[in-house]
């Protein structure tokens, strides 16, 4: 016989492993995003949304609007910038090729060599002397743009203007720049601007042009011809321009140094400095230097003769000095807009809900236990119309299914259990009187007792209790009296312990439960096992649950089998017993998910049911135990 013990005490703390059911049920909704969830009113979030997406149009197209005036008035600027600084270069290049043109003249022309470097009396040397003069005086006089122009020896002889000015006798010529650079080279040097020193008493600003003059008999260069193209000259040029205001022009040679600049005091002091390091480095012919309200546009043309840059710099406000009145203006006309498309929003929303509205209000009246016909004539002629004409006939529908529905609910809950309890094996009863009988000829007359004893109170539970509630106690002592049965019949195969805690003991439960998890540990573990079996039933209480378990160590499960323990189709072939399917069946219509049954198995090692239910569910809607269900 099964060792009867009943424990005080939770045998297994820690429930099933790996098993939801034996922690709990999962709680949570799954959330779902709709766009007119966050408005309780179809009017207004037609409103609000169409508020919106007019909204972000009209951001996108003024946006649109601000960066297209701007890059057109950015595009407008630069070309129109670009045009001017090429103006002024085209017009320094003009200068600077005449002044070229006259060195030419004078270098090859013949005179100056015959001057200085042939061998002729004094009277002709005095009369090319006045010829040479003359020349020069005439340049000097007829050309605004030009200060000075003459020619200097390495022995200190030179003519300069009109042949009264001297050599400063404090400058070594050999030291000076533009000098040792003619001497050098063939062709003509241009210098950046500077203050030209070399003349006694006639400090300009100027930049000079100048070139080496060859001796014939030797070939190579032993004198100097300069002319002074006049600083005012550039000024004028770089400044008379119609850039912005704030606006200026300046230029740079090949390798960096300045030419002309408005302020170029200020950048030899060190005050002030240019970038023409990005004006060389810049491959187009503008470039942009962002300094917050600073930022300038540079525009650069390149002389392809004298290799200098005119550079026009243009701060970006005074190019777009009106960009905050078109600011405005876009924003004063999106304002408008908006206001006028609000109106029409709100007219258009307010035509489309009011069939809606005049629908819901049809529906409360229906929660109210009205089921009047609505008035389909307000109704338009579209798919809400149509859906009003519905309604009321649904309405009638749903209230018919929904009686018939309760109806057949209770009648199939009440069925189910009677059906449950007419599941009393009938081989079962046979056999169980067959060994009655066989025992009361063997003179066995306390097993006899005993076993009709446990017969009796099996069939009285199972056929007289009505009610679906009853104490766990009072389940658990039907399970016994099964257990009790059973094992007198199969005698040495079969043992049993119930350890339940008292705790738990009084909590109610729907009734068979545990009989026909105890019948399939038999059946289809117990039973095939070739050594003596054992049938433990547990029972603790968890947090808000109940955790019963069915353990036996018969011939267990594979993993096929566990998985298709609860298909119906399987259960109606035979292959697991059709009672857990059964209370599967009632423990989710009655408690709901995710409670009910959960099977752990190991082949050949046996087989554990999970039974978890809420704890004191109910007791709200049924109150306390009624006295029929006490013991």
């Amino acid at each position: 016989m099964g060792n009867d013990n009943i424990a005080r005490k939770d045998i297994r703390k820690d429930g099933a492993v790996g098993n939801p059911l034996a922690d709990g049920p999962v709680s949570g909704k799954r959330k779902t995003f709709s766009i007119l969830a966050p408005f309780k009113s179809i009017r207004t979030s037609m409103i609000c949304w169409f508020s919106l997406l007019i909204v972000i149009t009209l951001f996108i197209f003024s946006l649109i609007s601000i960066n297209y005036t701007e890059e057109t008035v950015m595009s407008n600027s630069i070309e129109y910038t670009t045009g001017l600084i090429r103006q002024v270069n085209r017009d320094i290049d003009t200068y600077i090729g005449y002044m070229e043109n006259v060195s030419d003249m004078v270098v090859n022309g013949g005179d100056v060599q015959k001057y200085f470097f042939s061998a002729m009396d004094e009277e002709s040397k005095t009369e090319l002397y006045r010829r040479i003069v003359t020349q020069f005086n005439t340049v000097v006089e007829t050309r605004q743009d030009i200060s000075n122009i003459g020619v200097v020896m390495p022995d200190g002889r030179h003519i300069i203007n009109d042949g009264s000015d001297t050599v400063n006798r404090n400058i070594r010529t050999q030291d000076v720049e533009w000098y040792t650079e003619a001497m050098a080279r063939t062709d003509s040097v241009l210098t950046a601007s500077h203050v030209q020193h070399v003349i006694r008493n006639n400090y300009k600003w100027v930049v000079t042009l100048s070139k080496g003059i060859v001796n014939p008999r030797t070939g190579e260069n032993e004198g100097v011809f300069f002319i002074d193209l006049n600083y005012k000259l550039l000024k004028d040029l770089c400044e008379n321009n119609s850039l912005a205001a704030g606006s200026y022009v300046f230029i740079i040679d090949e390798s960096g140094k300045i030419i002309y600049h408005p302020k170029q005091q200020l950048l030899y002091s060190g005050l002030k400095k240019e970038k023409t390091q990005e004006v060389l480095a810049c491959g187009k012919n503008y470039f942009v230097i962002d300094e917050g309200e600073e930022s300038r546009l540079y525009t650069v043309s390149v002389s392809e003769n004298t290799g200098w840059r005119v550079v026009g710099v243009a701060h970006l406000s005074e190019l777009l000095r009106n960009r905050k009145e078109t600011q405005k203006l876009y924003i004063l006309t999106a304002a408008l807009l908006f206001l006028a498309a609000i109106v029409l929003a709100t007219l258009l929303a307010e035509g489309i809900t009011r069939p809606i509205k005049e629908l819901k209000n049809s529906m409360q009246e229906v929660e109210k236990g009205k089921f009047e016909e609505i008035d389909a004539g307000r109704m338009p002629d579209n798919e809400i119309g149509s859906l009003g004409k519905s309604f009321n006939l649904m309405m009638v529908r749903i209230r018919q299914l929904m009686a018939q529905n309760t109806y057949e609910q209770e009648q199939k809950r009440k069925s189910e259990l009677k059906a449950l309890r007419s599941q009393i094996n009938p081989h079962f009863l046979y056999n169980t009187l067959d060994s009655i009988i066989w025992m009361a000829e063997g003179g066995k007359k306390k097993e006899v007792v005993l076993m009709t004893s446990a017969l009796a109170r099996l069939l009285r539970q199972s056929i007289s209790n009505d009610n679906e509630r009853i104490p766990l106690e009072r389940e658990v002592e039907y399970a016994r009296s099964y257990l009790t049965i059973q094992g007198m019949r199969y005698k040495d195969k079969l043992e049993y312990e119930i350890e339940v805690d008292d705790d738990i003991r009084r909590e109610p439960v729907i009734n068979l439960i545990l009989q026909p998890l105890v019948e399939n540990a038999i059946y289809h573990g117990i039973k095939y096992k070739g050594t003596r079996g054992l049938i433990r039933i547990t029972g603790h209480g968890k947090g808000d649950r109940i955790i019963l378990k069915v353990i036996d160590n018969g011939i267990g499960m594979d993993e096929k089998t566990r998985k298709g323990i609860f298909e119906k189709s399987k259960a109606s072939e035979g292959k697991n017993g059709v009672g857990v399917y059964n209370v599967q069946t009632r423990l989710r219509l009655y408690y709901g998910e995710p409670w009910g049954l959960a099977f752990e198995s190991v082949p050949g090692e046996g087989t554990t049911a999970i039974l978890t239910i809420p704890r004191a569910f109910g007791k709200e809607e049924g109150g306390e135990i009624s006295s029929s269900e006490k013991r």
